[in-house]
């Protein structure tokens, strides 16, 4: 799991994730390594490397990653806020958890993890890898805590599923293939939600190269992504025709609105 900048100038607070069966992780890790090597881009690959030179690289290797995704063999998730509705009646304490409570509730809801074993039948574990958390120890700690104390929720417990302490774990990006494809994405997103497509350079009337880059990059992506779900709109929580579909679907987005909250019609924004 993954996430992005804090606050845009539209939306903030991105969060994703990329669920894969354990029997997949290994052929699907080292296939997309391989193709990364061949491509010759041996170091990390992340959405602020995207320039007009590395673009056809980035473009073979994120077609890759959503055939994975259209094959229903990686499901992905992106969750964000939307600064039109600003949350109200926050205490201090949830202010300054906001990033840990956040990830929380992308964990415990956005995969539709309760309906992922209908038969319940046998137990499935879960391993969780997270990006390195940009919190201190103590918080660390305490979000584990939460995460493992789901295990022992109603909705888990029906569903037989297990988390253990010993299966969540921190890890870095860069050695982690399947986390850097999912930065890219993630960042795709941030960047058009957030009309960074039409930043010109200082001094300019013109698009910097590498903002047209990172422009065509994200409408491969959006075209991915509605070969899928035809008519995808990416500013939006993709729609359910029963619970279910929260664990069925391969790709999802989930625009999270706290239940107490305040209109800022300044930050209305129409097209996505």
């Amino acid at each position: 799991m993954d996430e992005s900048a804090k606050e845009g100038k539209f939306y903030g607070n991105f969060y994703g994730g990329a669920l894969i069966r354990s029997t997949d992780l290994l052929p699907i890790t080292e296939e997309l390594s391989a193709l990364k090597q061949s491509l010759n881009l041996y170091g990390e690959v992340k959405w602020q490397k995207v320039t007009s030179q590395y673009l056809p690289k980035y473009l073979q290797l994120t077609n890759r990653f959503f055939d994975f995704i259209e094959r229903d063999l990686i499901k992905i998730r992106i969750m964000f806020t939307h600064n039109y509705r600003e949350p109200t009646n926050l205490t201090r304490e949830q202010i300054d958890n906001t990033f840990t409570q956040l990830y929380y509730q992308f964990f415990k809801h956005a995969f539709g993890l309760q309906y992922s074993n209908p038969d319940s039948m046998n137990q499935v574990s879960l391993r969780l890898y997270f990006d390195e958390l940009p919190i201190n120890p103590s918080q660390k700690q305490n979000f584990k805590k939460f995460i493992v104390g789901l295990g022992r929720s109603a909705d888990f417990l029906s569903a037989n599923l297990l988390i253990r302490d010993e299966d969540i774990a921190e890890v870095r990006s860069h050695d982690h293939i399947i986390l850097q494809c999912m930065d890219i994405v993630l960042g795709s997103m941030y960047f058009k939600l957030n009309d960074m497509h039409k930043e010109k350079t200082a001094g300019s009337y013109y698009r910097g190269k590498r903002t047209i880059a990172k422009e065509q990059l994200y409408k491969f992506i959006n075209k991915r992504i509605r070969v899928i779900y035809p008519g995808f709109n990416i500013g939006i929580s993709t729609g359910i025709r029963s619970p279910e579909d929260r664990w069925r679907h391969s790709y999802r987005h989930w625009e999270f609105i706290s239940n107490e909250h305040r209109v800022r019609p300044e930050y209305a924004k129409k097209n996505q």
